[in-house]
């Protein structure tokens, strides 16, 4: 199925007070999905410290349930990032589970404060001044704080690429499968990548990935089918070997991006109304602290949560962050209340703030958010080699190993979305990824929201999400 669509307006929130209601009720109901968070040996990797070798799974619905939609994801982003939206799943799929996949370099996060802040044994000061007010202060005022990780010793993340996240993975995926259901892989973004990487990749026992899956799913994501070369990759790995492992995400250095991520949206979630307590950190970058009207006008006192909505929301957030945002609603109030503080206006919002900060704080979760602080830029340059599982030169200079695209099985279902963010890009890979196996166009679900969706509001957007209506019968309809 083919659809370009828009946001309508929807008859249904004619009457507030039935929303209002319908909401508690949904909220009630979500509260009482199971979650459970484990780990299973991953994949050996190269000079790895053996603590390493891991992979996580945070895994959503219940155990009874025998089918699997195993998600990945994106850019400096970890599981916690999909489980409002996987249990909201689980409650319309029957049958189903979701499992969201934490990548090995989020065992490197040092989440100890932020985990007495979920369960209200350290206050909104404690937790700043653990991970960032420290760093304003004299040496020893603040004890014990955040320490920064040195890229000395852990080298060897540098070869965190395309293969080590395909064979950790594949872990989770043969778990995934001894239930004898359905299993399908999604992925967010960069997830995308890996999800083509993942069913191109030729297995030892020569098969590929695909084979055993029942479904694809694509979150604004996918692979490129023009492949960097191999002089490129070359001269992407002699580069990397001389500076740190970690990207940059929108320019703002590891680990910073993901404290600040981190510490903006739990703040929102313990302590939405009190004063923004990031605006107070030196090292916030000008662009992300409340201005009205945004990026030109005056700097004004805000909440936590009007902060967190200023730094996320579409029409404030900064370009170099597009990656990041959501339609959140009208933005910062113009009138302060009584306090002082600027408050946030949702209304209109597509992404409720609230519930992005859930996403990304990885509320009810232990030692896990939907951030990741670290993340490996080798990873990034290996998706330059997937092609879509075409083999091409790139990819013996990287160890990739996605060569089987034109080896898919027939029977299986792809279903793509696009946002404002992947484009049309998104769906024309899907289609390209399924021609080349010659999987009927019947088998594909298309769906192109890039003038209305953000990057993140197909996970985040509640109660109506175009994303979610069109998953779960697709889930539905390859459930056994």
């Amino acid at each position: 199925m083919y659809r370009t669509s828009s946001r309508l307006v929807r008859a249904a929130l004619a009457a507030i007070a039935v929303v209002s209601a319908w909401l508690a009720v949904a909220s009630s109901a979500s509260a009482t999905v199971p979650v459970t968070q484990t780990s299973m040996p991953g994949f050996a990797a190269p000079e790895t410290e053996e603590k390493y070798n891991q992979v996580g799974v945070i895994k959503v619905g219940s155990p009874q349930a025998k089918n699997v939609l195993v998600f990945e994801p994106g850019t400096s982003a970890g599981a916690g990032y999909f489980v409002p939206f996987a249990k909201w799943v689980v409650e319309h799929a029957t049958g189903w589970q979701v499992w969201a996949v934490e990548r090995r370099e989020n065992l490197i996060e040092d989440q100890s404060e932020l985990d007495k802040a979920k369960t209200g044994e350290a206050t909104p000061e404690e937790l700043f001044n653990y991970y960032l007010g420290w760093l304003s202060k004299p040496p020893g005022t603040i004890e014990p704080h955040f320490k920064f990780v040195p890229d000395s010793s852990v080298a060897f993340a540098r070869q965190w690429g395309m293969n080590v996240a395909v064979e950790d993975l594949h872990r989770v995926i043969e778990a995934a499968k001894a239930l004898h259901g359905s299993v399908v892989l999604g992925g967010h973004s960069l997830g995308g990548s890996i999800v083509t990487a993942y069913a191109t990749w030729k297995f030892p026992e020569g098969n590929a990935g695909a084979v055993g899956l029942r479904g694809l799913v694509y979150d604004d994501g996918g692979s490129r089918p023009t492949p960097v070369s191999a002089k490129e990759a070359e001269e992407s790995l002699e580069k990397l070997s001389k500076k740190t492992p970690w990207l940059s995400f929108g320019g703002v250095r590891t680990p910073f991006l993901g404290i600040l991520s981190a510490l903006g949206s739990t703040l929102t979630v313990v302590d939405p109304k009190g004063e923004a307590l990031l605006e107070k950190f030196s090292g916030l970058p000008e662009s992300l602290k409340c201005r009205i009207p945004p990026f030109t006008g005056p700097f004004v006192r805000c909440t936590n949560e009007a902060g967190f909505g200023y730094s996320v929301n579409v029409g404030s957030s900064p370009p170099n962050l597009k990656a990041g945002q959501i339609h959140g609603g009208k933005g910062l109030e113009e009138v302060a209340e009584a306090d002082g503080l600027h408050g946030w206006n949702g209304e209109g919002a597509l992404t409720p703030v609230q519930r992005y900060a859930e996403m990304l704080s990885g509320t009810g979760l232990s030692s896990a958010d939907g951030t990741e602080w670290y993340f490996p830029e080798r990873l990034t340059i290996d998706t330059g080699a997937v092609a879509n599982g075409n083999e091409n030169p790139a990819q013996s200079v990287l160890d990739v190993h996605s060569t089987q695209g034109s080896n898919l099985p027939q029977v299986l279902k792809i279903y793509a979305f696009a946002t404002e963010l992947g484009k049309q890009g998104v769906l024309t890979s899907a289609e390209t990824l399924a021609k080349q196996s010659e999987i009927p166009s019947s088998n594909l679900t298309l769906i192109n929201e890039e003038n209305t969706y953000a990057h993140n509001d197909p996970a985040g957007a509640y109660p109506n999400n175009e994303f979610f209506n069109h998953l779960v019968p697709f889930l539905e309809g390859i459930a056994k």
